[in-house]
Order: C-alpha cells, then sequence, then structure tokens
C-alpha cells in the first residue's frame, strides 16, 4: 500500500532544526515584576502562600531593585501595603502613600526601570472593596473621583504607567481625564480591562492584605462563564483611552487572551496570577513536577496566546534561566 502522508519530524530532528524554526520566545523585556511594598523598616515578610515572594519596606527596596535589575528584568509593578486603612482608602491618592514613595526611590535607583503603578482601593480600604461603599453597595462613580486622584498622585511620584485595576465602569475616562487635567498627557493607561472574578487570586490577597471583609467582587468583577463580556470590557476601555489590555488570570483564560489580541491592536498584557504562581510552587517543592520546565512552558502559552507582556511571580526565576542559555 503506498502512503501519502507529510513528514512534520524533519523539523524537529535536532535541537538546533527546533530552534531554527521555533515561533514563539521569551524575553527580559516580556517580564513585568509585582513588588509588594510595606511601611517600616527592615522588614522582608515571606508571604506564606507564595514561596519566593517577600514584602519588602521602603528601606529594603533598593537592595531589592539592584537585584531585578541585575538580572535583566526591565519592569516593575507596584502595590502598597499601608499600615492604616481608612473608608475611603485615602493612603491610596496621598502624595507620600506608600506607592508614591516606592515609586520614587524606584526612580531614583533606577531611573531606566520602568514603574507600573496598580491603581486600586482595596489595599487601603478598611472594608476590602475596590470603591466607595454605602452599606452593602460599592458605588460606582463616587469611586471614580477617587481612583483619578490616585493616577495622578501616582504620576506626580514618577509613575511611567497607571494600572487602574478597580473595574468600576468608567474608570479609564476618569483616570485619562485626570491624568491630561494634570498635565500628564503621556502618561499611558495599562487597563486591567478584562478580570475576572477569580478563585485563583487567593494568596494575592494574603499578600496584600486586600480580602473583602464582607460579600466578594461579583457586582465589579467578570463571571467566569462569560467570553463576549470580555470583549465588551475592552472596547469600553479602548474607547475611553486606554493604552495597554489587561487579561486576568492568564492560565484559565487563554482563549480569552486569544478573542481579545484578536480584536483589538494594543499591548496585551497576561497576569499571571499568585494562584497560578503557588500551584506550581507546591507542587514543585514536593517533587511532583519539574519547576523550571512548566514554568516556561506556562509563559510561552501566554504568549502563543496573544500575550505580548506578562506580569508574573515568577519573573525572577524565569531571567535567570534565560541569563543561563
Amino acid at each position: 500500500m503506498e502512503l501519502n502522508f507529510k513528514r512534520h519530524r524533519r523539523l524537529r530532528q535536532s535541537a538546533s532544526m527546533r530552534s531554527l524554526v521555533r515561533e514563539t520566545y521569551l524575553h527580559h523585556e516580556d517580564l513585568i515584576y509585582p513588588l509588594f511594598i510595606v511601611e517600616g523598616e527592615n522588614k522582608k515578610n515571606a508571604v506564606a502562600s507564595m514561596p519566593g515572594v517577600y514584602q519588602v519596606s521602603l528601606d529594603l527596596l533598593p537592595a531589592e531593585m539592584d537585584e531585578i535589575a541585575a538580572l535583566g528584568i526591565k519592569s516593575v509593578i507596584l502595590f502598597g501595603v499601608p499600615a492604616e486603612k481608612d473608608s475611603t482608602g485615602t493612603g491610596a491618592y496621598h502624595d507620600h502613600g506608600i506607592v508614591q514613595e516606592a515609586t520614587r526611590i524606584v526612580k531614583e535607583h533606577h531611573p531606566e526601570m520602568i514603574v507600573i503603578a496598580d491603581t486600586c482601593l482595596c489595599e487601603y480600604t478598611d472594608h476590602g472593596h475596590c470603591g466607595v461603599v454605602e452599606g452593602a453597595k460599592v458605588l460606582n462613580d463616587p469611586s471614580l473621583d477617587l481612583l483619578a486622584k490616585t493616577a495622578v498622585s501616582q504620576a506626580k511620584a514618577g509613575a511611567d504607567i497607571i494600572a487602574p485595576s478597580n473595574m468600576m465602569d468608567g474608570f479609564v475616562a476618569a483616570i485619562r481625564k485626570g491624568l491630561d487635567d494634570a498635565g500628564f498627557e503621556d502618561v499611558p493607561i495599562m487597563s486591567y480591562a478584562v478580570k475576572y472574578s477569580s478563585a485563583f487570586y487567593g494568596p494575592f490577597r494574603d499578600a496584600a492584605d486586600s480580602t473583602p471583609q464582607f460579600g466578594d467582587r461579583r457586582t465589579y468583577q467578570m463571571d467566569p462563564a462569560n467570553r463576549l463580556e470580555a470583549l465588551r470590557e475592552a472596547q469600553s476601555d479602548m474607547d475611553e483611552g486606554a493604552d495597554f489590555l489587561i487579561v486576568k488570570p492568564a492560565l484559565a483564560y487563554l482563549d480569552i487572551m486569544r478573542d481579545v489580541k484578536n480584536e483589538f491592536n494594543a499591548p496585551l498584557v497576561a497576569y499571571n496570577v499568585s494562584g497560578e504562581y503557588s500551584m506550581i510552587k507546591a507542587a514543585a517543592q514536593n517533587g511532583w513536577i519539574d519547576e523550571k520546565a512548566v514554568v516556561m512552558e506556562k509563559l510561552l502559552g501566554m504568549k502563543r496566546a496573544g500575550a505580548d507582556l506578562i506580569i508574573t511571580y515568577h519573573a525572577k526565576d524565569v531571567a535567570q534561566w534565560l541569563n543561563e542559555k
């Protein structure tokens, strides 16, 4: 019997041949490393649910940044963990708030480093929600003013990119107007445009001390069952002035990432969230998986799905592995 088939294995015969035809790569420039900043001195608090991740005080931040820069990482995203909280998240938009101070320190020691400021209220409010609360309801429009104030104060401190993560309707429009009115027309917005109400966020809430004190965030974050809603959210943010679009989480939403990439021409950012990180760390610590191989395969999958950039707690490890090549 004469067989007629294609010999795809011709292009897999050696490492050199596989390298020659490889379609997707990870680079240092793809990586954005999240940092949790706490008040106080000489603090480097391990996050129990995220092995290898720490809360770092401002005085230790220069040394932390030296390590990050030496690894070749070009961008960080800052999350503040303030000592005091209140009902309206005052610390988020104080000109000397924890993220604002951290931004100044990073830019002073590593001016070339891209500083992305997470713009949200949940780490600063005593109820743990991302906006102004009345009764059990998170109010949309009154929250916008505070988010815009937060973005402007972060831009004043030197943030290169504003990354609003609150999922209030109109948040990009309000922040864009606030930045423009304050003279920060050139500061781009990296919008958490497609942010699902996910069970993968648990370890992050330990790290950022941002667990809601009542209810949940399903009235403003998206239903994991929805696909078309992601496109509506992304379209709104693009119309309002977003410069980057984030899909969060990443691993369980690669289909959404590809949809967004196909529909919009803005840079797409995958947020490889805390739960995704912790699962791999736990499995690796138990000897169940090859951590390096699994992490690299996972992040390549995100890039293949359309991500141009990846926010990931694995960034230090990945940068080190890339340096060893």
